[in-house]
């Protein structure tokens, strides 16, 4: 119980300087500039510290379930050695993960004409089969930049007949769809898969499957809006809440609790039930290790409850007021940097961010630290929501920025080391989380509100941007350490060869 306390508290810490700047900013903003409602200033503030404790229970509680869930399941899967089983059980588990991710919930109210249900099982066809693909990828060993040229190109393809309307909403899906429930699962997932292969290229294969698995909601909604022809008109819009004394601002979120207490509980039963399944046929776990699950899942459900409930009663409120007061101000254009600044801090706060960055620092045994992850992540997101804001504000077309920003990510996916490429494709989802859609979303459309915009076509598309601007900053972040590296080797060589006496010199 000690070893948990500690844990707990180390995470606190880690919450608190994830969330802080966010808060500080926020604060700066609204006695400044932009003068926010007592109302919802104060929503906003028991929102933080709701989110706080909610990564700080989510995080100790995937690093002890969700990630040695993965794991075992992806190394069991592989054993069996039979490809058709392998690729059923990895469609089986792609579809239902998805259905358990509560961001999915979230996308499907805010897509305009298409039933929740209709687009909520075609993301997860759309996920469930490229799983497939990335996993066959990983065991097959084919490389990732050809496939995603392959996959992009498709996309790209697909998205000049579907109505403009709609473009930026179907590229938001696939950053929205890999979110807290998803990514820690389905990267554990690559490791199990990877861990079987005894080849030097097998860690860096364990990286790959998010990226792959964020095409399959950006096809499936574009399929969508082909068949149901959305219109804006439809779309709704964050509710500014009015609260007049502390018992109103209880009742709000005692309102929004048990709803994230249902939803979280239904999220998470298809993935305990999938996972018990493996268990008692497959798996065979001590009841130490099973009880050390159990502990793990209870944390990362009262983690997502808290953590959900908090952003969104919280700060999408306090996201949408502040940028409708920022875009109705004289110097509108202040939005920009703002927003970059904003951007910088709140990625902190995704939760399946704090996953990625020390998976990957385990996996490359800290070559790629946790720290140099979380600064490339944050210049990344901090570019592409000033470049959000700037079209909200100009009304540019989202394929303005998407297919030069694609072409690039590509591009240099074809001269970074291998495991740069499939740790940034699959760090461009895991950025794009809750706090994207609870905050950043909220921010664009406040603005876009004030500047009398197209709501769909202008507001949606922060996630896509949040999405797409890591796959170049961590390639780059790629291209340095690789000339780092050969430095190091060139400096040893010369180290080795000053060292050499005279006559081992002649005798070279």
């Amino acid at each position: 119980m000690k070893l948990w306390n500690q844990k707990l508290k180390s995470k606190f810490e880690e919450s608190l300087k994830a969330v802080l700047p966010v808060i500080a900013i926020v604060l700066v903003l609204s006695f400044t500039i932009a003068p926010i409602t007592p109302s919802i200033l104060l929503c906003f503030l028991v929102g933080a510290v709701m989110v706080m404790v909610g990564m700080m229970f989510f995080t100790l509680g995937a690093e002890t379930s969700m990630t040695p869930m993965g794991e075992k399941v992806g190394a069991r899967m592989t054993q069996t050695k039979k490809v058709l089983v392998i690729a059923l059980l990895s469609f089986i588990l792609g579809v239902i993960i998805t259905i358990s991710e509560p961001d999915l919930q979230v996308l499907a109210t805010q897509v305009p004409s298409v039933p929740n249900v209709v687009l909520i099982l075609a993301v997860a066809l759309g996920v469930g089969i490229f799983l497939v693909v990335a996993l066959l990828r990983m065991l097959i060993g084919v490389a990732l930049p050809p496939l995603l040229v392959v996959c992009y190109v498709v996309v790209f393809a697909l998205v000049f007949f579907v109505p403009a309307d709609f473009r930026a909403i179907a590229f938001d899906s696939g950053g929205v769809t890999t979110g807290p429930m998803t990514v820690p699962f389905i990267m554990a997932l690559g490791v199990g898969v990877s861990a079987i292969r005894a080849d030097r290229h097998a860690a860096d294969d364990s990286f790959g499957l998010v990226a792959l698995c964020s095409i399959g909601p950006i096809l499936a909604v574009m399929i969508l809006g082909l068949i149901y022809r959305p219109a804006e008109s439809s779309l709704s819009v964050t509710q500014i809440p009015q609260i007049q004394d502390s018992v109103e601002l209880w009742q709000l979120f005692s309102y929004g609790l048990p709803t994230y207490i249902e939803e979280i509980a239904v999220s998470l039963f298809p993935i305990i039930a999938f996972f018990g399944l493996f268990q008692i046929f497959a798996l065979h776990l001590s009841g130490r290790n099973l009880a050390r699950i159990l502990v793990g899942l209870v944390y990362t459900y009262i983690g997502l409850v808290l953590f959900l409930t908090g952003a969104n009663v919280g700060f999408m409120p306090a996201g949408n007021y502040l940028g409708t007061v920022m875009a109705s101000h004289e110097y509108r254009f202040l939005l920009v940097p703002i927003g970059a600044l904003i951007g910088f801090f709140i990625v902190k706060a995704e939760p399946a961010v704090y996953v990625l960055n020390h998976q990957v620092e385990d996996i490359t045994d800290g070559a790629i630290s946790a720290g140099a992850m979380g600064v490339s992540l944050s210049i990344g997101v901090a570019v592409s929501v000033a470049l959000a804001m700037l079209r909200v504000l100009t009304g540019t077309p989202i394929l303005w920025f998407l297919i030069p920003g694609y072409a690039i990510a590509i591009g240099l996916s074809f001269f970074v080391p291998k495991i740069f490429t499939a740790i940034a494709f699959d760090s461009g989802g895991v950025a794009s989380g809750p706090m994207t859609a609870t905050f950043l979303l909220p921010l664009a459309q406040g603005a876009c509100i004030a500047v009398g915009g197209n709501l769909a076509a202008d507001a949606f598309g922060v996630v896509a941007m949040v999405a797409m601007t890591p796959l170049i900053t961590i390639q780059i972040l790629g291209m340095v350490y690789q000339l780092k590296q050969r430095h190091v080797k060139l400096s040893e060589a010369e180290y080795a060869f000053a060292a050499l006496d005279e006559d081992a010199i002649i005798e070279l």
